[in-house]
């Protein structure tokens, strides 16, 4: 399997640049705040942020936006490594086929004949096991982790990658325009003149926390463009988010007239400084290569009929569809996970809420409740992928959550694993919709969660759900809070 890379950015440019050559990365924002980084690393050096040249600058941005990545995996890797109690795998498929041959051997059916078993069936293609025996087994999650490493106990990997991109014209450092008076000033001052793109790149190795950095740069050539195509280029919306106010591939690309230098690292990635860069940490740029040529995995003419999802949703590592034997496809070539998220009652210990996902209209089941999650990526164990998804959509920080069980449901080829999670003592998370595959994200009352139009499959799960939710709290201890704001842990 190729070592897995995450980038520390959502501009689609740098993912294009990447995916065309070869490496599909896991997005992972870093949510940095450049200014304070740059006020920082600068009084750090005992000068201004002005006497730091336009390379120090995009180097020290992107080592900022790849060590806050590595932070947030690190805590997804911790809180998975010290998940405690048990992992409940449940086995549908085997419950339906037996209901089956059970129901054909009461009446005297053969393979061609659907009576008695059309429940089965049914319910096999709603994802709906309620009413079917489910055998099931149960084992410690540490059990479990130790047969599923994931990226805490890698020997290699995943790379992050951080980036960032300025442009120095007469002196001047110019990031993203962000306004589009500022950008008019700009382009009208570049028209007919030259500028250079500096790219800087932080790779770290999050297996060994290794670094290596660098930053390249461009020269670009401007063409003598009218006003009024300035004026219509600043209302694509284009100009006012990129480093320079101009693309390369893009919009803008028709006025550019040359590009002395690196081509990629004008699109924001530079990929011969990357590899440089990979292989000061002992790793081969083939090595990264994972996208093989030709239609994603998993799609199909049929998939065209399907609500559509924003044009910003990109193809991800572990993204794709999975034929079942129970005959529906599922979402996940490595399976999915989520968090199932409940807060305690601090007098009682009961819980009194959890954390659940209005789901976005385009998406499967579109409008009903579920849990944050979703495919996992390559390399993650399932706890790692349900941690990771439930951040990237809800806003839950894995340090301030406790793993206490899972549930996993056993496809064969596919399997989607439930993680049962309390707030730390002492930690509040604050939900809330952070990309656009939520309606809503929001604390439910316990006792209201039925109200709710919920997914197939949590509609089936939720009695069970709630009734080991509550004897997860009972065990977990009694929640009480102590004078400046601290908590402890009584046993129950």
């Amino acid at each position: 399997m190729s070592i897995p890379v995450v980038l520390a950015s959502q501009s689609p440019s740098r993912r294009d640049v990447l995916y065309t050559a070869g490496v599909c990365p896991i997005i992972r924002v870093s949510h940095v705040d450049e200014p304070a980084a740059l006020e920082r690393a600068a009084a750090q050096s005992g000068v201004t942020v002005q006497d730091l040249s336009i390379g120090q600058r995009v180097m020290i941005l992107a080592q900022a936006k790849a060590q806050a990545v590595f932070r947030a995996y690190r805590d997804v890797a911790g809180a998975a490594d010290e998940a405690h109690g048990d992992q409940v795998t449940a086995y549908p498929l085997q419950a339906v086929a037996s209901s089956r041959e059970t129901s054909e051997a009461n009446d005297g059916s053969n393979d061609n004949d659907t009576k008695g078993s059309e429940p089965a069936e049914r319910s096999t293609f709603t994802r709906d096991f309620s009413g079917i025996d489910v055998p099931t087994a149960s084992e410690p999650i540490a059990q479990v982790l130790a047969n599923h490493d994931g990226i805490a106990h890698s020997a290699v990997g995943p790379l992050i990658i951080g980036c960032d991109s300025m442009f120095l014209f007469d002196g001047e450092c110019y990031g993203k325009p962000h306004d589009a008076d500022v950008a008019q000033r700009r382009l009208s001052a570049m028209r007919g003149h030259d500028g250079e793109l500096w790219t800087g790149h932080c790779v770290i190795d999050f297996a060994t926390g290794h670094v290596s950095r660098g930053a390249s740069h461009a020269t670009v050539r401007f063409g003598n463009y009218s006003d009024q195509e300035i004026e219509r280029y600043i209302a694509t919306g284009e100009p006012l988010e990129v480093a320079g106010s101009f693309t390369l591939e893009g919009f803008g690309s028709a006025f550019i007239e040359g590009i002395d230098g690196d081509p990629h690292g004008v699109m924001g990635v530079s990929l011969p400084l990357l590899r440089h860069l990979t292989a000061q940490l002992g790793i081969e740029w083939t090595d990264l290569w994972n996208v093989s040529r030709g239609v994603p995995a998993g799609t199909s003419k049929k998939d065209a009929t399907q609500p559509v999802p924003p044009k910003e949703t990109v193809h991800q590592p572990g993204d794709g569809w999975v034929s079942c034997a129970c005959g529906r496809r599922h979402w996940g070539t490595n399976g999915a996970a989520g968090v199932l998220l409940a807060r305690r009652d601090p007098q009682t210990g009961a819980v009194s809420d959890i954390v659940m996902q209005h789901r976005a209209v385009w998406s499967a089941e579109g409008g009903a409740w579920g849990i944050p999650g979703g495919a996992i990526a390559d390399g993650e164990s399932p706890i790692e992928g349900a941690l990771r998804e439930s951040f990237e959509e809800a806003n839950i920080t894995s340090q301030d959550i406790e793993v206490v069980g899972s549930y996993r449901e056993e496809h064969g080829p596919w399997a989607y694993t439930t993680v049962f999670a309390f707030e730390k003592p002492g930690r509040r998370v604050m939900p809330c919709a952070n990309d656009d595959e939520s309606l809503e994200i929001e604390w439910v009352p316990f006792d209201q969660v039925p109200d709710r139009r919920l997914l197939t499959a949590l509609r089936t799960d939720w009695p069970n759900f709630a009734a080991r939710l509550q004897g997860l709290a009972a065990s977990y201890g009694v929640l009480h809070a102590a004078p400046g704001n601290a908590a402890v842990e009584q046993s129950a």
